[in-house]
């Protein structure tokens, strides 16, 4: 026979930073997908460090904590150029609050996994 434990959990809100009781949870759960989607992007295109801080006309260093997911340390508005510098559309959509969502939130029309070079223009 076997021994089972009993694990308790806690169903979490869909945003981690929430979860921890982190200030401006809904900013940096924003700013982690669209993070996530300039470095999948950039990881595509294959580029070194240094192509990459060219394209994004940021230092170097900056890409390394870019691609290491320090994404607090670029604004909302900074990521979102960096998408404009990678040829993705940005559609910012303005609609009425309903109980239990977040006020800010991001959708993808397609997953950044299912981009392709031929999608880029490589």
């Amino acid at each position: 026979m076997t021994d089972t434990k009993h694990i308790e959990f806690e169903e979490g809100s869909r945003n981690v930073f929430a979860d921890l009781g982190m200030q401006d949870a809904e900013e940096r759960l924003v700013r982690a997908q669209l993070g996530f989607h300039v470095v999948t992007l950039l990881k595509n295109r294959d580029l070194k460090q240094k192509e990459a801080a060219l394209l994004l006309d940021i230092a170097q260093p900056d890409v390394s904590h870019l691609m290491n997911g320090h994404f607090s340390r670029f604004t909302t508005d900074k990521l979102l150029d960096f998408l404009k510098r990678l040829e993705q559309k940005v559609t910012i959509e303005i609609s009425p609050h309903h109980a239990g969502e977040p006020y800010q939130s991001v959708a993808f029309g397609i997953s950044p996994t299912d981009y392709n070079p031929e999608m880029l223009g490589m």
